[in-house]
């Protein structure tokens, strides 16, 4: 005869046994008291096939309680943890510049991080203003060649147009997105009383789009492309943010867009690799790169480092925040430029200006137009 262990005992597919043969054996000793003897072989031989299947049923029960269940949480709980996972290499801010309030157009003032002397250019992009202006004060007519200009409005109105015939109003949440290319001439003004703001980041051309001819995409508030997640809405205005693209067209690969975090929101946003990028803090205050790094308050310009999968934003404090980002791909490329011409060459510029003074190349309208006829 075997001798069960101590440890067999107490299993709980012996224990299920031990209650099902006791059970069987009653079930057995009222059948022989109620069954004639004709029909007690017959019961005897479906009993046990009936303990063993279900036995059968309850380790495999047992084997999906114990193994499969904490795989399958586990599995589950992985999944949600990799859509709000951090980044394992974030870009970290290289360089802080609060933007300087300067005086430019008529009457106008503008907050400039990029384009001042401490940071030139950040290739491929020239210029960031955060502009305010009020009657009657603007940006009179001015020519530009050999770049864009991205016009987003955050208060007020301001009207544009050109020496095309072309004219319009940029209003709250709209934005502009002008390709100069060849040559342009135009204004913008205020278009209602009151302080008019808005961002507007001039963006450099390739060498062989720089004379092609000028073209706008113009999108209204309602058209812009827009996603929300975790307590983070984003207004894509060029790529792609959170599942969602935005249909403007880009001849120098850039990303570009406004987030607004509400407090307590964290966004990990991924960034093309090799691109340059930038953040403008538009208001309120958040750590940016790195969880415990100091907070950045609004009006200044964050230059991201080159490595890394993408930006990392906590808002830790009680206010929303609201920033920009801009990224671009480097052109690499030889930058030449005069005030409001870039090219690619001192000769160029000097053909630029004699273009726009003599009225030929793209220019030929120039000669003979004003916004204010």
């Amino acid at each position: 005869m075997l001798r069960r262990s101590a440890s067999s005992s107490s299993s709980p597919i012996y224990m299920a046994l031990a209650r099902l043969t006791k059970l069987n054996s009653n079930c057995n000793n009222s059948s022989h008291r109620l069954l004639p003897a004709s029909r007690k072989t017959s019961t005897g031989k479906t009993t046990p096939l009936l303990v063993l299947f279900l036995l059968l049923v309850l380790l495999i029960a047992l084997v999906t309680v114990v193994f499969l269940l904490p795989s399958a949480i586990m599995s589950s709980s992985s999944s949600a943890a990799a859509d709000t996972a951090l980044f394992v290499n974030p870009r970290v801010v290289v360089r802080k510049l609060l933007s300087e309030s300067q005086p430019e157009g008529r009457g106008a003032t503008v907050r400039r991080s990029i384009g001042r002397h401490e940071l030139r250019n950040l290739d491929p992009f020239l210029l960031l203003d955060e502009f305010a202006v009020s009657k009657p004060g603007g940006f009179p007519d001015h020519p530009h060649r050999g770049f864009e200009t991205v016009t987003y409005m955050l208060e007020g109105a301001v009207t544009h147009q050109d020496f095309s015939g072309r004219k319009g109003t940029i209003r709250a949440g709209d934005v502009q997105w002008m390709t100069a290319g060849r040559g342009i001439v135009h204004s913008e003004m205020p278009a209602t009383d009151g302080v008019q703001k808005g961002l507007q980041l001039w963006i450099n051309l390739p060498a062989k789009d720089k004379m092609t001819e000028p073209q706008y995409q113009e999108l209204q508030s309602k058209d812009i492309s827009e996603a929300s997640r975790d307590g983070v809405d984003v207004r894509i205005i060029a790529g792609e943010a959170f599942g969602v693209r935005s249909p403007v067209y880009t001849r120098t690969p850039t990303m570009y867009m406004y987030f607004t975090m509400r407090p307590g929101s964290q966004l990990h946003q991924p960034i093309p690799v090799g691109w340059n990028a930038f953040v403008y803090v538009i208001e309120g205050e958040g750590a940016f790169g790195r969880e415990n790094a100091a907070p950045a308050t609004a009006h200044h310009c964050l230059v991201l480092g080159a490595d890394g999968d993408g930006l990392s934003v906590w808002n830790r404090s009680g206010e929303p925040l609201l920033f920009a980002l801009a990224a671009g791909q480097p052109l690499r490329e030889p930058l030449v430029q005069q005030g409001l011409f870039v090219m690619n060459t001192r000769a160029e510029i000097q053909q630029a200006m004699e273009d726009y003074y003599h009225g030929r190349n793209g220019f030929e309208k120039a000669k003979h137009w004003s916004s204010a006829a």
